[in-house]
Formats: C-alpha cells, structure tokens, sequence
C-alpha cells in the first residue's frame, strides 16, 4: 500500500527553498549534435580544444589500446554527457576523479563525472580503452581498413570511432597530438608534422601534431611498411608522402602523382589563397577500396585511384578540399556542397591551367552529356539526402554551379569570392545558404535564384541558364555551337576520379 503524503503549504515551501537552485539547472548533454542527417552523429553540452591520443597497435593481431586525453569547455550545465567510441572503454575520469560510464548503443559512451560540470568550465576527460577496429561494424560497415601489414583509418563521413573516443562531427574541430607505438620496422602515419620518434625495447613511437581546427573524421591513422619520401616547400612547410611497400603494379603510378602534391599546392594557393596548415603530402595504403579521402594535411588515396595510371586530378581534389571541406567545413552534412561542389571545379580549373580543356567547355560537355531525363538531375546538390550525399550530382551539378555564378558576376569578382571565402571562414564551418550570401556581398548582385536552379531544383536547368549549354554558348559567343560539345580531353581523366565518392558503404 502506498501512503499519500500531503505537505502542508508552508512546509512545501519551505522544502523547496531548502533545495539549491542550481541542482536543477544540470541535464545531460544531448546524444547528438543535431545533424539533419546523421542525428546520433556528435554530441551535445560541450565543445572540445584538443585531443591528446596516446596509442599502442599491433598489426599481427588489429589490437589497439588507447590513452585518450580530451580538453573541452562545457557549453551547458552538465550531469552527463556522451562521448562517440564504439571500442571498449574501460576506465574514465573527468578532471582528474572517476567517473562512471555506460554504453549506449553501438558507439555511445555514457559518461557520468563524479561532480557535474558547470556551464564554461574547463573540462578534461581522460578515457582509456582497446579493441580490435576490424571486429567493429556500425549499421553493417566499418572505416577501418586492414592491410597485410596493419591498418587504416580513413572514412566519411564517420572514422573517429573506429579508433578514439571524440565528439564526432565536423562542428566540434579541435587540434590533435596523435602519439602512437608500434613494433620496429613499421611505421605510424597520422596528420600533420612528425614531432619525434623513439625506439625502446622492439616499438617505435611516433609523435604527429596537427596545430589547428580540425575535424573528427579528417583524422587518420596509418600503420605498416611504408616507402616515405620528405621535403619541404618553398615556404618551409614540411611535405610527406607515403606508399605502402606493396603496392604493386600501381606504386609508380601512384608515386608520379602524389609527388606533384607541392606543385598543386602553389597553384591552388594563387585560386584560394594560403594554405592553411602545417603540414602537405599524402599516402597510399594497400588498401581494397576505392576511394580518396581530404585527411587533413594528408590526404588517403586508394591504390585503385591510379590503376590506369597517374592521375594528378585526383591530388588537385583532395588538396583542394583542404580550403574548401577542411579548414572550412561543413555546419551540417546537409551542406556537402560547400567541399565537393568546390574540390570538383578545382579540377576543371587545373584542365583549364593545363588546356586540356577550359572549365566552361567542361561545364558544357557536363550539361549536354545527361538526358533531362536522367535520375541526376533530380538530385539536389545542396540538399541532396543522407541517401545521395555522395552522389555523382554533388560533384558535376554542383561545379556547374560555380560555372554559371562565373558567367553571371564575371571572372574579376568569381575569383575575389573562391580565395576570400576560405579566409573570412578559416577554421570554421558553413552551410550552403551561408556562401550563397557571402557570393552576394562580394558581387553586389542578387545571387539566390541562380543557386536555386542549379543546387535545389529536381530538374534538369534550361539551356543558356547561368550561360551552361548550347544556347548559353551562342550568347557568349557568334559562333553556333553543336548541341552535344566534343569531349573534353581531361574528361576521362577527371571522371576517373568519381569514384572518390564511392565510400564502400551504405551509410
């Protein structure tokens, strides 16, 4: 039987008063961070600085174990809050004192500290944890990649969970010191510049720092037996490449195109101004997959990307997705625009540099080469769905995009806008709508029409619209130009690259 109790009035109040005003005001942080596509990607009530990874792997067994040291500032008064790790913890402190942990579906870390967090107070975690990356599937993929001689991680739009505990979203960018041990004669690949390396008692440990914002999934990991080759810019940046030892058929292929990495570097600093990071290169892994990935600093390619030989186009993408996509990232994977869109006509750009073809004859060949018919078109680059992130249409529409704002504002304010975005917005994040306005500002001219008919309309756009097409042509030139414009000569090699796209996974 369950007695009712009944507190008089003043008694009741009095109860109340008694109880601190703040116990009340502490809630846990949300289990995401409010992505329109991946809700459970990221997390709420804090903001993190820095991550402090301190790693041992064996390759001979996929065992990873793990010291991850995080420095956050709380953004709400926190009774809990969720850290994204889908290894197996197994201890937590917060601010020095143990905390308790829980797991929550198939990467959500529950963490309780001892005390709750005040809104703006510093925060560190320090989480330690292991596992086997290869034996963790998250909705049926993994972005670990094994190799005969270690592994990888490289994958989007999620990795970090596959190797240290993060708040993972691109919205929450921090610096990384990634220190990781490994047996003598293997290497550590991580971003940024290689601090150190020591060896004791059969390990090697390697010392990686990347100095600024950088998000969760543009980190990676690379052990095994790899070729490296050093050297630094004119501008004193270090640059390094690495191959793995066995790569086969596609090692000489793969060398002739990375090591051009600091040639593209400068020319896409005359088109998007400085580079913003400490460090350039790249590496290979043998890997099965398909894809390139813009790690920052150190973009992962597939030894697939180079089976038809060297491909420099595919170093222009992901290297220029270190302006557009990495220092300034997107707000939500909604806006994938934003980097792709920008990375794809970086390549036209360099066709056009080195004339084998202009980005308007591309854009030409683009437009005419797909029926209005064709499911591409009912894709909407600026909003294209979880479903069609990836999708061909993010790449080739979206480039169309930046075409026709060309052919309506001019070359003088198209190119003020490509290197003045990625400075105004360094380090930080945007949606497409945000660009849409800073293109208006720069060019004085209304701009949002255009962007709705080339980024958001299911339908294929009318010839001439934004000067893409064959009557667009006829109105920039006398000349009468053939429905169907001849092939660009760097069309093959650019659309050797659309498998950049292709993930390998369904996520």
């Amino acid at each position: 039987m369950h007695r009712r109790l009944v507190v008089p009035g003043a008694l009741a109040a009095s109860v109340l008063l008694a109880i601190p005003a703040s116990a009340a005001s502490y809630s846990p942080g949300s289990p995401g961070i409010g992505d329109a596509y991946y809700p459970e990607s990221g997390n709420g009530g804090y903001d993190v600085s820095h991550y402090d990874l301190r790693l041992k792997y064996q390759p001979s067994t996929d065992l990873l174990e793990g010291t991850a040291t995080i420095v956050a500032t709380a953004t709400q008064n926190l009774s809990r809050f969720n850290l994204d790790l889908g290894l197996r913890a197994s201890e937590v402190r917060v601010n020095g004192r143990k905390a308790a942990f829980a797991v929550a579906g198939d990467h959500e870390l529950e963490v309780t500290p001892a005390s709750p967090l005040r809104k703006n107070a510093p925060v560190t975690v320090v989480v330690r944890y292991g596992g086997k990356p290869s034996e963790l599937k998250i909705g049926g993929w993994t972005a670990w990649h094994r190799t005969p001689d270690g592994g990888v991680a490289a994958q989007e739009p999620d990795s970090a969970v596959w190797w240290f505990p993060s708040n993972d979203h691109p919205r929450d960018k921090a610096t990384f010191d990634v220190s990781v041990s490994v047996p003598d004669g293997t290497q550590a690949i991580s971003n940024g510049v290689l601090q150190s390396q020591s060896s004791r008692l059969g390990w090697t440990r390697f010392n990686w720092r990347s100095d600024k914002p950088q998000a969760t999934y543009l980190a990676t990991l690379a052990v095994g037996r790899f070729d490296i080759t050093t050297d630094t810019t004119a501008n004193g940046l270090p640059v390094l490449n690495a191959y793995s030892k066995d790569l086969g058929g596609n090692a000489g292929a793969a060398r002739a195109s990375l090591e051009r990495t600091t040639e593209v570097a400068e020319w896409l600093e005359e088109v998007f101004g400085p580079y913003p990071f400490n460090a350039l290169g790249g590496y290979v892994p043998n890997v099965t997959s398909g894809f390139a990935l813009e790690t920052q600093t150190r973009p992962f390619y597939s030894p697939r990307q180079f089976a038809n030989g060297a491909n420099v186009s595919v170093v222009v993408h992901e290297v220029a997705h270190q302006w557009y996509g990495d220092s300034v990232s997107v707000d939500g994977w909604k806006d994938i625009w934003v980097n792709e869109g920008f990375a794809r006509y970086s390549q036209w750009l360099w066709s056009e540099k080195e004339g084998e073809g202009t980005a308007q004859e591309l854009a030409d060949y683009a437009y005419g080469a797909r029926a209005a018919d064709d499911p591409f078109w009912t894709v909407k680059p600026g909003d294209p769905g979880p479903e069609n992130q990836f999708h061909g249409a993010v790449y080739d529409r979206g480039a169309l995009a930046l075409q026709a704002l060309r052919n309506e504002i001019g070359d003088e304010d198209f190119f003020a806008i490509l290197k003045g975005w990625p400075t105004e917005r360094a380090y930080g994040n945007a949606k497409v709508g945000d660009f849409v306005a800073y293109a208006e500002r720069v060019s004085g001219r209304p701009l949002a029409g255009l962007f709705d008919t080339w980024l958001y309309q299911p339908v294929k756009p009318t010839a001439g619209t934004g000067g893409i097409g064959a009557a667009g042509a006829q109105a920039r030139t006398a000349a009468e130009v053939p429905e169907q414009p001849a092939q660009p000569k760097s069309w093959k090699k650019i659309a050797a690259t659309d498998s950049v796209h292709d993930h390998d996974h369904g996520h």
